[in-house]
């Protein structure tokens, strides 16, 4: 168990090494905060870590007199783009956007580059056998063949019979193009039958999409699907935790090392709250803020009481109520309550 003046540096240290830990928070007349695993937890509240981590959900709960905060973190999906064509500047892009990790791959110094994939956490302009094989796909991988041809999927999934199976395979091209290749490498290569009929082809799911992106818009939420509705044995993270905002926490900015913040995290939600447990926002005492738990009146109810927390001290629980006549008043699409944690950080 660590405690940390950087608890999320501790927390992105950790997730290097292992794939759940948690961020402890106990309220009393102080905060105090823990980063630990389920091997590794402050006496006292067993149950609550091991809810969390098991669940891999936000808990918020009272013990005695104190209030207890268990936040699970995990790694980012890693989602690996093989092709830099059209459809895959659109899906790096919107699936960036929605938490994945993306590595894009391509052959060609001309579209495998940064200022192509300006939303790709890695670009890799390697042969597709050689990318690969440095990429060491593991069981919790999301891959999207999307390359500009059939010899070059062939390489594709050559090499990716020899990986670990990834939690996500598909492959863009017509039915016909599909079942001429997969023949091809069962006949010529070995591959097994069952491997490839496990590749989701035609990728996405069927909306009717025509253009790139419309495309992309398809893939992405068949991986989404895949996410959230994997296998029982696999519990994926249910907490709305944005790990950008995570990110800048733990690696400040050189210029904001002395700015003065406050953290706002979403404890619980009931009803159509626009945001969940766990997402966070960063509110600057120059008025910038990072993140957002669900914009308009949900933020600015409490932006005064971030700035009060800033100036003060200490932390508060407040309730944002969006429902009923505020939510009306407001013009709100959505209604519902959140319990948010404000600190200062």
């Amino acid at each position: 168990m660590q405690v940390r003046d950087n608890i999320y540096l501790g927390v992105m240290e950790q997730i290097e090494k292992q794939e759940t830990v948690m961020v402890v928070t106990i309220l009393s007349d102080k905060i105090e905060k823990y980063v630990c695993d389920a091997e590794q937890i402050p006496e006292g509240i067993e149950n609550f870590v091991q809810e969390a981590y098991e669940e891999k959900k936000v808990i918020f709960a009272q013990s005695g007199e104190k209030k207890i905060i268990v936040e699970p973190f995990g790694r980012q999906e890693r989602l690996i783009i093989l092709g830099g064509g059209h459809v895959s500047l659109a899906l790096a892009e919107f699936s960036a956007k929605t938490g994945f990790l993306v590595t894009v791959v391509d052959d060609r110094p001309s579209f495998a580059n940064t200022v192509r994939f300006p939303f790709a956490k890695q670009v890799i302009c390697d042969s597709f056998e050689c990318a690969i094989e440095s990429l060491e796909i593991t069981s919790s991988d999301y891959i999207a063949i999307l390359t500009r041809g059939h010899r070059h999927d062939a390489v594709c999934l050559r090499k990716l019979y020899e990986q670990k199976n990834p939690l996500y395979l598909g492959m863009i091209g017509s039915r016909r193009r599909v079942r001429g290749l997969k023949r091809q490498l069962i006949e010529e290569d070995g591959v097994s039958e069952e491997w490839l009929e496990s590749i989701h082809s035609p990728i996405g799911l069927n909306i009717g999409a025509i253009t790139p992106e419309e495309i992309a818009v398809c893939i992405l939420a068949e991986l989404i699907e895949t996410k959230r509705k994997s296998a029982s044995e696999r519990k994926v993270m249910q907490s709305d935790i944005d790990m950008d905002v995570i990110e800048k926490l733990a690696y400040v900015p050189s210029n904001r090392v002395k700015v003065q913040k406050a953290i706002i995290t979403i404890l619980e939600t009931r009803g159509s709250a626009p945001r969940k447990a766990g997402a966070k926002m960063i509110v600057y005492e120059n008025g910038m803020i990072e993140g957002t738990i669900g914009g308009g009146c949900a933020e600015a109810s409490i932006m005064q009481e971030a700035r009060d927390i800033i100036r003060d001290g200490g932390y508060k629980i407040c309730e944002v109520d969006m429902t009923g006549d505020i939510a009306e008043d407001e013009g709100m699409v959505c209604g519902g309550k959140m319990k948010v944690l404000i600190e200062k950080y």
